[in-house]
């Protein structure tokens, strides 16, 4: 075997490029180093047997009376031309990943392109003796031809080339372009593909994305804005509805603390005022679920401060409410009360109100009266090894000291003041009567105490520490 192959040069180069081939396809993506120079040493082998052959590339092919050798010794000469292109791409396209990543793969393609074109007209040159002048004038003509005919193609992709070398995107970024907004799955030569929030693909021409408006929600990585509007009537007084949405969006712990989040009035007109809630959040998966909370806590604050939204339906809820009454009327766990028990309970509750920081009920101690929020941001602290920490903000509707009137039980969390807050307290002497004829108060109540104490006895569990493995190398850094 070995004996052919010396004998038969011109069979080993084949043989050469058909075991690149093979190898390029059986070597799977995880080992491209291995392809690399794999390809880089047959190259090497492929380019020894041609030369030692005396079939130079630079050079017009030999054995010209022997027309069988002569096409081969042609088709070889011009296969190391491409083969060279191939491998040079190849290296070039490996540099330009470690340096660029996935962002610089157009301009890899484009670079490849200009490769192979550059093989290819040496190959004409060289091996065929055509006349290089004549071919590149006929080609700059068709040039011209296919440039006209795919003017809006060639748009794409040199707008493709700018977008990779600005970057103003780049994979698994969130964007909007022009409107539509989701994250980079794909720039390619035509187009730029995003994934939205919806689950669909959207194909975007590179020149439109070129021109567009972009706007890029990864940059920076670390923070994320979200907003939300609200329309409110133009009665309402704009510092009672600031004080309200700026203690909304402080009872939400997943805005970021900087850059700070700010309430705004947007617009006024007699048909109505339109305020804004902006902050920044960790991830853009939280997005979603903040802006469903602000919403929320925005309705209970604005509740709280006697300002509604703005709607074109009048509510039929009756005006002279006193405030405790009304605050049973948005309780869940005092829906059920009949109205004149909702009359009479109300006559038993009694205000308290605390200051910023005011500590409220501390943690382990057993309530004997019952506290409904009826305005401010109350923050929740449990301790885990010794260490307190925030595991939640409450507002306008909660209650506080459930386990005390239930079951003299304790909650391990302590409960202070974030903002000024107004609390409306019910004795647990008044309470019980009414724990006893209605048993469904009881069981919102008791469910609400299972909700809390499963939730502090999970966020204070210890994490178990990862015990370092130790070799002997460690060993013996600890002995130096």
């Amino acid at each position: 075997m070995l004996s052919l192959l010396t004998d038969h040069p011109l069979l080993c180069a084949l043989v050469l490029i058909l075991i690149d081939l093979g190898l390029w396809r059986l070597l799977s993506a995880s080992g491209s180093h291995w392809k690399l120079v794999v390809r880089v040493v047959i190259f090497s082998l492929f380019s020894v047997v041609l030369f030692n052959e005396g079939l130079n590339p630079l050079e017009p092919a030999p054995w010209a009376d022997n027309i069988p050798l002569h096409l081969a010794a042609i088709g070889l000469q011009i296969g190391w031309w491409l083969f060279g292109a191939r491998t040079l791409t190849v290296l070039i396209g490996a540099v330009m990943m470690q340096r660029v990543g996935h962002t610089g793969r157009l301009l890899q393609d484009l670079l490849g392109a200009v490769i192979f074109l550059i093989a290819i007209i040496a190959a004409l040159a060289y091996v065929l003796e055509l006349p290089v002048k004549g071919v590149l004038a006929t080609s700059g003509a068709l040039a011209i031809i296919v440039g006209l005919a795919l003017q809006s193609t060639l748009s794409d992709v040199f707008s493709g080339i700018v977008l990779n070398t600005t970057k103003p995107y780049q994979l698994d970024d969130w964007i909007s372009i022009d409107g539509t907004e989701g994250r980079v799955t794909d720039i390619d030569w035509r187009a730029t593909r995003l994934q939205t929030a919806q689950g669909s693909m959207a194909v975007i021409p590179n020149s439109l994305a070129a021109k567009a408006k972009i706007i890029n929600f990864s940059r920076p990585s670390d923070i994320f804005g979200v907003s939300i509007s609200l329309q409110l009537s133009p009665h309402a007084r704009p510092n009672t509805v600031i004080e309200a949405l700026e203690r909304a969006m402080q009872g939400c712990r997943q805005l970021l603390g900087k850059p700070a989040p700010s309430v705004s009035l947007k617009s006024s007109s007699s048909a109505g005022m339109e305020y804004e809630i902006s902050g920044f959040v960790e991830s853009m998966d939280q997005k979603r679920m903040v802006r469903n909370q602000l919403f929320d806590l925005a309705y209970r604050h604005l509740h709280a401060s006697g300002v509604s939204l703005l709607s074109s339906v009048e509510s039929n809820a009756p005006a002279n409410l006193s405030r405790p009454r009304a605050l049973l009327d948005t309780s869940t766990i005092f829906s059920t009360l009949r109205q004149e028990e909702k009359d009479t309970l109300s006559q038993n509750m009694t205000l308290q109100t605390f200051r910023a920081g005011e500590l409220i009920l501390p943690a382990g101690e057993v309530s004997d009266h019952l506290l409904i929020i009826e305005s401010g941001v109350i923050s929740v602290e449990l301790s885990r090894g010794g260490v307190l920490f925030e595991s939640g903000r409450m507002g306008p509707g909660e209650v506080i000291g459930e386990g005390g009137i239930l079951s003299d039980t304790a909650l391990p969390a302590q409960f202070t003041a974030k903002t000024f807050c107004s609390l409306y307290r019910i004795e647990k002497e008044y309470l019980k009567p009414y724990l006893d004829a209605r048993h469904d108060i009881g069981e919102a109540m008791k469910a609400l105490l299972d909700f809390r104490l499963n939730k502090a006895r999970t966020l204070t569990q210890e994490v178990p520490k990862v015990v370092e493995k130790r070799g002997f190398l460690q060993w013996l850094r600890n002995r130096a």
